[in-house]
């Protein structure tokens, strides 16, 4: 039964680029009569997630309950970020009803469940539920190993096999500490992708746990929210690959931060980006430019070189109509130069 003195939360893990975002701005636009207040963990220097979510904020959750985390991955800064944003949101009036987290690509959920044992947190807030978005194509084509057919079967017979890769380890562990999966954009696996991205979290997850197919976030709040998990009092029985050891190291990946010049075709944008996303290896894009003659900010969205892009809202008068895109992958992959030269437009380009 809930605990009607704590604050429920859910935590929204998953994937760079499963769609954490678009599911959180969902919730925001589908609130249930509820007061929420949103946590969202960016990954580098510039909150470019944040500022989506302030873009949708409504009386039901104002700009003022969005807050960011951007000092890095909110499972290494518990104690120095974490705690305090939790404690800010509690200090609001009127106080949120519920608070969404939406945490980096790249966090460990485990790390997180444990900083609401803390005393001071425990009896104000509990974890009503663990949401893990995983992108059905990206699974179904075994993106979190380097040998997709052997891994998946040893996968398959051995639950235990330890795998080679940061990224499969990152998503294992996230799989492991869910509630409930969300398979996100089931129209580009079809069928059969869905199906093996289903045989897949299956044979990672130390549970049974149900999966719901999602497009575009659109999911029934109900089906997520209200779980009344209570994960904090179950943290053993949500296996981690770093269960024992003190800290963990993200220093497999590397962003990088790049200011792009108004653009005059959105179409060049999206095909420098893909072209980069293939020849750099880099995993994920996100961001925003400035489009010549358009009032609107162009949002741009890219997991690996499949690349989204959409006007999401008009500049500000004071703004700068600078274009900036956060560009993440594995750091051997990273060549800061490469990067910006694929996707910065020089004068002599373009003559």
């Amino acid at each position: 039964m809930a605990n009607l003195n704590k604050i429920p939360v859910t935590v929204i893990t998953g994937f760079l680029g499963s769609g954490k975002t678009t599911l959180v701005r969902h919730l925001m636009q589908n609130p249930q009569g509820k007061r929420l207040a949103v946590i969202v963990n960016e990954f580098g220097d510039v909150g470019v997630d944040g500022e989506i979510l302030k873009s949708c904020a409504i009386p039901e959750c104002p700009a003022e309950n969005i807050m960011e985390l951007a000092n890095g991955c909110i499972c290494c800064t518990v104690a120095d970020d974490f705690i305090p944003t939790i404690e800010a949101l509690m200090a609001i009036d009127p106080q949120p009803e519920h608070i969404l987290i939406e945490t980096s690509g790249l966090a460990l959920p485990k790390p997180l469940l444990k900083a609401f044992d803390w005393p001071d947190i425990r009896s104000k807030i509990t974890v009503d539920g663990v949401i893990a978005l995983a992108d059905a194509e990206a699974v179904a084509a075994g993106r979190f190993a380097p040998d997709v057919a052997a891994v998946d079967a040893q996968r398959l017979a051995d639950d235990s096999l330890d795998h080679e890769t940061p990224l499969s380890e990152v998503f294992e562990d996230q799989i492991a500490c869910a509630d409930i999966i969300l398979l996100t954009k089931p129209d580009l696996a079809g069928p059969e992708g869905i199906a093996r991205a289903k045989e897949v979290i299956a044979a990672e997850t130390p549970r049974p746990l149900p999966v719901v197919e999602v497009a575009e976030g659109a999911v029934d709040p109900r089906v997520i929210l209200g779980l009344e998990a209570a994960a904090e009092d179950d943290i053993d029985a949500r296996p981690s690959h770093h269960d024992g050891h003190d800290d963990h190291e993200h220093d497999d990946f590397e962003s990088v931060i790049i200011d792009i010049p108004e653009v005059s075709d959105p179409a060049e944008l999206v095909a420098r980006i893909e072209e980069m996303a293939k020849s750099q290896n880099i995993l994920r894009v996100k961001g925003y430019a400035a489009v010549t003659g358009k009032p609107m900010r162009l949002l741009v969205q890219a997991v690996g070189a499949r690349v989204r892009h959409q006007f999401d809202r008009p500049w500000g008068p004071n703004e700068t109509r600078q274009g900036r895109l956060v560009v993440i992958a594995e750091h051997d992959d990273v060549n800061a130069a490469a990067i910006s030269a694929a996707l910065v437009k020089t004068p002599a380009a373009a003559e």
